[in-house]
């Protein structure tokens, strides 16, 4: 029987200095410290902010000073200065002589209207004109006739009346003698009086009369030549089925096809003058006041910049929009196609030694009155600030920032207000 185990015991020594377990402890308990240290910083910011974002989501911008140069941007469309619709000049079938593409010359055919319509209206007016101008001639060869009529009543008068004033001498010499009782002399007397009253009245009916005839002349000649004008319209119209190029050009686009039927003033092709471009653009309406007609342009095509200048902005707002029109100030570039898209920039002012930053959304979110400014240890906070004058890329600062102080340009409305912002790395 084994009373106990001391016979199988043995003494182990034990080691100088720490054990490893010890030392593996310190070691951890001197990072675990260091750490503390380190984070000790950060703890305090994160303390102290309203809110933390990544740094890398938003966008932050230097605030420097330099020549600020406002404008502003569109897109544009190449079109050619020269792009009229023909319209058909009345209803009819159509036959076209062109297609789309085709280039033409100034007077060449492009389509003709088949109007039987027109036609008669014209055969019937011209008609009409004839008639008018037989009637016009009737009533110069009747105002002839009442001229010379009038005028003989009038002879005839004039020499009754001096038959008249031959009886009465005679009755005077007759009376005188005492041979003519006194009422065969009164009748003398008073047909002499007869013959002038009835040649005054004569005369005054022809001068009457002759007015008259020139009147009625005048009308009928008015008529007849208000008809020439109907006639000469109609006429024109009629010339105007025959549709002819107005330039040399290309057919653009056909808005019929052949042997169809149009109404009148229906477009029937456009043709454009492939020589001479200019750009179609649209800008918001709160720039409409300020991009007039002279005002410089920079107009970017395939990577390089050729200046223009606008020569036309619309008075009309439309959704928002104002239409106007660039032109290039000099040569235009080669290759340019229609309806070709393009960015144009125009330029306003040049303001030299301002403040300025990168535009962003912290302006419209803002509303240009607060920025964020980011310190140097990524703590950002709200500052007043007051902005002038505004570009595509760049913002003018008038007050409430330095030279070389950052700023977050991103969109500061999901910070809602906070009072500290730390961008946490």
């Amino acid at each position: 029987m084994i009373e106990n185990l001391s016979t199988m015991d043995k003494v182990i020594a034990k080691p100088k200095g720490l054990s490893r377990r010890s030392l593996f402890a310190i070691g951890a308990g001197v990072v675990a410290l260091l750490l503390l240290v380190l984070a000790l910083p950060m703890i305090t910011r994160w303390s102290r902010a309203d809110r933390s974002v990544p740094a890398a989501s938003v966008r932050v911008g230097e605030v420097t000073r330099g020549t600020l140069v406002r404008d502003t941007s569109a897109q544009g469309r190449i079109v050619a200065s020269l792009h009229p619709t023909l319209f058909s000049p009345a209803a009819g079938i159509v036959t076209l002589a062109v297609k789309a593409g085709s280039e033409v010359k100034k007077g060449q055919l492009l389509a003709q209207i088949e109007s039987p319509e027109l036609r008669s209206r014209l055969a019937q007016e011209r008609s009409t004109f004839l008639t008018l101008q037989s009637s016009l001639s009737r009533g110069k060869i009747a105002a002839r006739q009442n001229v010379l009529k009038n005028a003989q009543n009038v002879s005839l008068l004039e020499l009754r009346l001096q038959a008249a004033r031959r009886l009465l001498e005679r009755a005077d010499r007759v009376v005188s003698e005492g041979l003519m009782n006194k009422t065969d002399y009164e009748k003398a007397q008073d047909d002499v009086k007869i013959a002038e009253l009835e040649l005054k009245n004569a005369r005054a009916t022809t001068g009457l009369e002759a007015d008259t005839a020139s009147f009625e002349v005048r009308e009928a000649q008015l008529q007849a030549e208000r008809q020439a004008s109907a006639v000469a319209e109609l006429q024109r119209q009629v010339d105007r089925l025959a549709i002819e190029a107005p330039f040399d050009g290309m057919v653009a686009s056909v808005s019929v096809q052949d042997r169809d039927a149009v109404a009148s003033n229906g477009p029937i092709l456009t043709v454009v003058n492939l020589t001479q471009y200019e750009i179609e653009i649209t800008l918001p309406e709160n720039y409409g006041a300020e991009v007039l007609p002279g005002t410089r342009a920079e107009i970017l095509y395939e990577g390089r910049e050729y200046p223009g200048k606008v020569t036309a902005i619309s008075p009309e707002v439309r959704d928002s929009q104002v239409t106007g029109t660039v032109v290039f100030d000099g040569t235009a570039p080669q290759g340019l196609k229609q309806s070709q898209r393009v960015s144009v920039r125009m330029v306003f002012e040049n303001k030299p030694n301002v403040l300025k930053v990168p535009r962003g959304p912290f302006l419209e979110s803002g509303g240009g009155r607060q920025v964020y400014v980011v310190a140097a240890d990524g703590m950002a906070t709200p500052r007043a600030i007051e902005v002038g004058a505004i570009s595509v890329s760049e913002v003018e600062i008038l007050k409430g920032l330095s030279e070389g102080e950052k700023v977050i340009l991103s969109d500061t409305t999901d910070f809602a207000g906070a009072k500290s912002v730390l961008l946490r790395k």
